[in-house]
């Protein structure tokens, strides 16, 4: 009986183990590839490390249709570039971490991927006095312990779910066109500050408009249903 006992509590153990790993690695953050609200509204976000030359007529092309965007930019180039990242946060749109520098981070241990952060995050605070609470990889690169080192430091992860790959600077068309047709409710909109992309915002944008979607921050379109509109 002492026996059967024992060997009782053992698999009443390993059960409880087993739950305690599940558990556990469900807490775990996955990266976030499009909204979650369930509206009628898209994310655009705009990954910046160099082409600040364009940054000024995407601002007005986005004032223009009411669109709050969200600026992804690297330390080095916040740096270089202070004056023009306080009017991209003036405009209010939101700006968040790139890394410090445009760095293959999965090749990065856990320890350097929160320097990265952290440096570029400190750069980012003192020029427009606000922390920034969303992580986009350069490369769009992830695996496990990169989101978990990163999730570690309080970040979200951010992916996408339409690519423009505009950065390979396409016909202006095509862009316009890879967002047509792949757009949907909470879709997270990848762009970066090229030519092509400042020419093809206007038919775009005007796209967006004319199918009711609404253009919202990163931090709105990842705050769960009724916070579209806050």
């Amino acid at each position: 009986m002492a026996i059967i006992m024992l060997l009782a509590c053992g698999f009443l153990s390993l059960a409880f183990l087993s739950q305690e790993n599940t558990m556990v690695a469900s807490n775990i953050e996955e990266p976030i590839f499009q909204g979650n609200t369930g509206a009628k509204v898209v994310a655009i976000t705009v990954n910046v490390d160099w082409g600040e030359e364009f940054i000024p007529p995407m601002l007005e092309e986005f004032k223009k249709s009411n669109a709050q965007v969200s600026f992804f930019v690297t330390g080095k180039w916040a740096e270089k570039n202070p004056e023009l990242l306080k009017q991209m946060a003036q405009a209010g749109h939101s700006i968040q971490n790139h890394g410090y520098r445009h760095c293959h981070f999965n090749q990065l241990s856990s320890g350097e991927v929160g320097s990265e952060i952290k440096k570029a995050e400190d750069i980012i605070s003192k020029i427009i006095g606000q922390p920034s609470t969303f992580f986009a990889s350069p490369y769009g690169e992830y695996n496990p312990q990169l989101v978990r080192a990163v999730t570690s430091l309080n970040y979200k992860y951010i992916m996408w779910s339409v690519d423009t790959i505009d950065w390979q600077r396409p016909n202006p068309a095509t862009i316009v066109k890879r967002v047509s047709n792949k757009v949907h409710n909470d879709a997270i909109i990848l762009m970066h500050p090229t030519e092509p992309t400042v020419k093809a915002l206007p038919d775009m944008l005007k796209y967006l408009q004319e199918q009711n979607y609404k253009m919202i921050s990163i931090d709105k379109i990842t705050a769960g249903p009724n916070n579209a509109n806050s």
